[in-house]
């Protein structure tokens, strides 16, 4: 496993920190077109008005040209006939036309400074109106790629913990692996191997005894028995320990009752069973992993729970093994447990991540439901259909761990 890993949190806090700074240049690119939307709509307003000023100064250069004109046929007229007109009419139809001139060559001007008006504001609203547009664009796309970038990176987010869950998960079974190998060796060494040695000295008292003193042989003879039969009940339970031989010969419900009588015996924890038809035959290997997620909630339910009381279930239903297992401990905070995450692998903290994945490697899933001082409630479902070669390897390789939450 590698030196260091990031932790998911940080993580999290990085993708919320990019979507917030999209989300902000999302706004900005917002405010942009809505400033943009509203300099279009004033100067499509101050167009219109440029419009009718250039109409209404048109019409007016025209009466001016026309009114200009007459003036100046008048004037030609005056001119031409000097002897008939005084000379006041002749300098009242000079100044006449000249005023009508200025006043033409004025309208003029305005006429063109309302035309370039125009014209450049019309320039303004295509460059406003092509802002807006771009602006609206990226809007739309950016909102498109934060609900896609969202989407993705907590999904990338996802990923990752379930990365990290697997690897560390598969650190805890090979810890658990080597911790079970350990215990059976110890059990072996102080159990096992301590009454095998006592009977190979009691066989050789016997030796002696069969030529000194046949009743003392004798009842060392029965001495040996009893104590290769309480050898023979330590090995059956290190086998039972290490793969209930029952699962193979008499099925998932036999086994799971000789289980749960030996475990309330010791826990005095009152367990009830209830279970479908034990004639219904179920893959060996979704038996093992089911016997193992229940074996996993019972020993969490002895260790952490404090219950007097615990209910198996498990039912078969649309070609599903759905199983639910109940006590009425002091419960959790399943959130608060599922966050937490151990500094290295040697921690606990697995239980719960191993049964789930148990159930996920067949296909299934596992739930867990629970409240502080009400009770748990584990519930799974496990599809009863042919899974491939590789899966019941995977799922063969975790049957001796045994995870602690």
């Amino acid at each position: 496993m590698a030196d260091k890993v990031m932790d998911p949190s940080q993580l999290d806090q990085i993708l919320k920190s990019t979507i917030d700074s999209l989300e902000k240049g999302k706004e900005q690119i917002f405010e942009i077109a809505e400033d943009s939307r509203n300099e279009w709509e004033r100067l499509e307003n101050n167009l219109k008005c440029v419009q009718e000023k250039v109409v209404r100064t048109i019409g007016e250069t025209e009466k001016l040209e026309f009114l200009e004109q007459e003036s100046r046929k008048h004037l030609m007229v005056v001119s031409k006939n000097f002897d008939q007109y005084s000379e006041n009419d002749i300098k009242d139809a000079y100044e006449t036309t000249r005023d009508l001139q200025v006043q033409l060559a004025l309208k003029r001007e305005q006429e063109q400074q309302y035309i370039q008006q125009r014209t450049e504001i019309e320039l303004q609203i295509r460059r406003i109106k092509n802002t807006m547009e771009r602006a609206e664009y990226l809007v739309g796309h950016v909102a498109a790629a934060m609900n896609y970038l969202s989407n993705t990176l907590i999904n990338i987010s996802d990923t990752l913990q379930d990365l990290q869950d697997k690897e560390m998960l598969g650190v805890k079974v090979i810890m658990a692996q080597e911790e079970e190998r350990q215990r059976v060796a110890r059990d072996i060494h102080d159990g096992l191997a301590q009454s095998l040695s006592n009977i190979v000295l009691r066989c050789e008292i016997c030796e002696k005894l069969f030529t000194m003193d046949i009743t003392r042989a004798g009842n060392e003879i029965k001495e040996i028995k009893q104590l290769v039969r309480d050898s023979l009940k330590e090995i059956r339970r290190i086998i039972f320990d290490l793969r209930p031989m029952s699962l193979d010969d008499l099925g998932l419900v036999h086994t799971l009752q000789q289980y749960v009588d030996n475990y309330s015996r010791e826990s005095e924890i009152k367990v009830i069973v209830d279970c479908y038809d034990e004639e219904q035959h179920i893959d060996s290997v979704i038996e093992v992993a089911v016997f193992r997620i229940i074996q996993e909630a019972l020993n969490n339910i002895q260790k952490y729970s404090q219950a007097t009381r615990a209910i198996i279930k498990l039912v078969i239903q649309d070609n599903m093994l759905v199983g639910t297992i109940v006590d009425n401990g002091t419960g959790f905070d399943v959130p608060s447990v599922l966050k937490m995450r151990p500094q290295n692998a040697y921690e606990g903290g697995f239980g719960i991540i191993g049964m789930k994945q148990r159930a996920q490697l067949l296909k299934g899933k596992l739930d867990i439901e629970s409240q502080p001082n009400k009770g748990t409630i584990i519930t799974f479902e496990i599809p009863l259909l042919p899974i491939k070669k590789q899966e019941k390897e995977d799922t063969n390789e975790e049957d001796n761990s045994n995870d602690s939450r």
